[in-house]
């Protein structure tokens, strides 16, 4: 290896220290070892082909394509990197598994391990695994392991006893057939897809089961190849140009779908609005587990296929068949909206089929769109637990694993004000609720907001509704009914001159 000039060490440092900064500020480096290490590893030794400024740009390296020019095998966005490194909770002296090689990724880890750790980095491509074998030698980091193979089967010797400390998967995976390689207690972090949408998700083992502890990352990464390489399950209807994927579930027939292109859609309204640069992926996972027959759409970019405003070529949209019925969810524009990137609310075309969708779009944003991120289970397919029971959990069933998604729901609040006499002054009742009854009077309440408590929702609800501020306002007692079986729990009284008994409902994390 030449050595470069001392000039361009100087500004590989200084542009890696500069990235750092920029990731640290923006809350992707989240502890000191992965900030010192991705201060330490020099990036651009492991992305010869581009310009050093950009090897450092937070963005991807592409480092190789195949014939058809798409990328197979890159350097992933700085940002993502560190967020993944920062859930795999890597220490020295652990054993980790990369599956998706490349080099630099490897060498973060071997800086996290330390000496008395190891890292095992394993790809199915030779020439990927050739190029990340002398990059590592080139940087010092010689001692990674580096293993072509297929990640389907890893090969036999390669899992140390007890199983790996942590598992990163750097490709986008369909399915996660590594739990058994992975020790008890161990983190697994990967791109896995769920009907064709992908996020960067966090586990960690427990009684041989996964379970997410992590929000859920948007995220992109080159196709797994091999064995274990997903299958989108992809229809055509016939004369359209439009496609329908079933890569979670039973593909259906879409032959009797044709006649419904030919008519205009109808446009359901559900009036559920979002921001033009707020993300609802959300909602798209929310969708694909609660609507049977979810299916993703998409279209010849230059076909007649009557469908209205079709939905972006990288981002096939939402979609359910029911029959010779099919329905989809869109946005329509409805102003500038605050930041000027534009107010838009979801609607369902309705190419014969549309109620379904709208409803469950609704169910969502009163149900679960403040929560709490879902929280993902995941069992090996031969494990013999139960599977949950129906409408616990939106399931998935794969080849190696079983998925089951469990959605929070939004804590909705109430309050009976009275005076220090008992007398009743005031009633915010939930916005869960209904409102009007016969005899009594009531304002219209509302949910709790991320981080807040009951109370603290109350008072802000208060204030909101009718611009009343009580400074002193103590609960008096709060009840939820968070357990299981919907039975109260409450909270010591406390003396207050102004009294409110509060009400959270819904299913939440033990408290």
């Amino acid at each position: 290896m030449t050595t470069p000039p001392t000039t361009d060490l100087d500004e590989a440092s200084a542009l890696r220290h500069q990235l750092a900064d920029q990731l640290a500020e923006s809350g992707h480096i989240r502890t000191p070892a992965v900030d010192e290490a991705l201060r330490t590893v020099p990036r651009h030794a492991f992305a010869p082909e581009v310009q050093i400024q950009k090897a450092y740009a937070d963005d991807i390296v592409a480092t190789l394509h195949s014939d058809d020019g798409s990328t197979i095998s890159s350097i992933s966005a700085p940002w993502l990197q560190a967020d993944m490194l920062e859930a795999a909770r890597i220490r020295p002296g652990h054993r980790v598994l990369e599956i998706g090689s490349g080099g630099y990724n490897a060498a973060l880890v071997a800086e996290l391990v330390g000496p008395a750790g190891s890292v095992t980095t394993l790809d199915i491509d030779p020439v990927v695994t050739d190029r990340a074998t002398g990059f590592l030698a080139q940087t010092g980091y010689d001692h990674v392991q580096v293993v072509t193979a297929d990640a389907e089967h890893l090969p036999v010797g390669i899992v140390p006893d007890g199983g790996f400390d942590a598992i990163l998967v750097t490709v986008d995976t369909w399915d996660l057939p590594w739990i058994g390689a992975l020790a008890e207690g161990g983190r697994l972090v990967a791109p896995l897809r769920l009907h064709g949408y992908h996020w960067s998700i966090g586990f960690t083992k427990h009684d041989g089961v996964l379970h997410s502890d992590e929000p859920l990352i948007v995220c992109g990464f080159v196709a797994m190849r091999g064995d274990g390489a997903w299958d989108p399950n992809r229809r055509t209807v016939p004369g359209t140009g439009v496609h329908l994927s079933w890569e979670d579930g039973t593909p259906m027939p879409v032959d009797q779908l044709a006649p419904a292109f030919t008519r205009e859609p109808s446009v359901a309204h559900t009036h559920v609005t979002v921001g033009g640069q707020e993300p609802f992926d959300a909602l798209a996972l929310y969708l694909a587990g609660a609507l049977p027959g979810f299916c993703r759409l998409s279209v010849d970019p230059d076909g007649d296929n009557g469908v209205l405003n079709p939905p972006p070529q990288h981002w096939p949209g939402a979609a359910i068949v029911r029959g010779a019925s099919l329905a989809r969810l869109a946005t329509e524009r409805l102003s500038d909206g605050d930041d000027g990137n534009g107010l838009y609310e979801f609607v369902v075309h309705g190419y014969l089929a549309a109620k379904e969708m709208v409803e469950q779009v609704q169910h969502w944003q009163r149900n679960h769109r403040a929560a709490l991120c879902p929280r993902i289970t995941i069992h090996p397919v031969d494990d013999s637990s139960p599977a949950p029971a129906t409408g616990a959990a939106h399931v998935f069933v794969k080849k190696h694993t079983r998925v089951a998604i469990g959605w929070p729901t939004i804590p909705g609040t109430a309050a009976l004000l009275t005076d220090d006499e008992g007398r009743y002054l005031l009633h915010l009742r939930s916005a869960n609720k209904p409102i009007w009854r016969p005899g009594h009077w009531a304002l219209l309440g509302g949910n709790t907001e991320k981080g807040e408590t009951c109370d603290e929702a109350i008072a802000r609800e208060l204030d909101e509704e009718i611009g009343l501020v009580i400074p002193d306002l103590t609960g008096f007692v709060t009840l939820d009914t968070r357990n299981a079986d919907c039975t109260f729990r409450s909270s010591p009284p406390g003396n207050a001159p102004c009294r409110l008994l509060a009400e959270g409902c819904g299913p939440a994390a033990p408290s």
